[in-house]
């Protein structure tokens, strides 16, 4: 008969099997659609509002640009930043960003940059000489005040496809 310790000992070892086996299932892009291009539409919150007063909270944000594909480089055409309205604010990008084998790109807004508003957002648009794993475009939003924080991401949505 074995001892508790021994039980517990092979208890550990077969939940661990199973978080790996998790971790490496959970994260396979298999099933996944290649593509050669996208444009992606990506929220960025400036300030969020609480409280019955309405009070905003101003947030930093950052676009964040992930190559997913191990063997092939995508291209960042445009990462362009829109404020509530739709007007453009900034053109990130001038000339095409080459972006390596999982390579990864971002782009910043301060806490005092209030040109978006609440509706901001960026529009990024990516290609690929060759089908790829779609990248992760992302928003990041962050505040700190006083011994509270808020953060959030918002993930990217595709708009439109590229694959000619």
């Amino acid at each position: 008969m074995e001892t508790k310790s021994e039980v517990f000992f092979i208890i550990k070892r077969v939940v661990l099997v199973i978080f790996i086996l998790l971790f490496f299932v959970g994260n396979t892009n298999a099933g996944e659609p290649l593509s050669k291009g996208e444009t992606v539409y990506v929220s960025i919150y400036s300030n969020v509002y609480s409280g019955v007063k309405l009070h905003a909270l101003e947030l930093s944000g950052m676009l964040s640009i992930r190559n997913t594909d191990p063997k092939y480089s995508i291209s960042i055409q445009k990462a362009d930043y829109y404020d509530s309205k739709g007007k453009i604010l900034e053109r990130y990008i001038r000339q095409p960003l080459k972006l390596s084998p999982l390579e990864s790109t971002h782009y910043l807004l301060k806490v005092s940059d209030k040109r978006g508003g609440p509706g901001a957002k960026f529009i990024v648009k990516w290609q690929s000489d060759h089908k790829v794993n779609q990248p992760i475009i992302e928003g990041i939003m962050l505040s700190t005040r006083a011994q509270q924080g808020i953060s959030f991401i918002c993930p990217g949505r595709i708009i439109s496809e590229h694959n000619n």
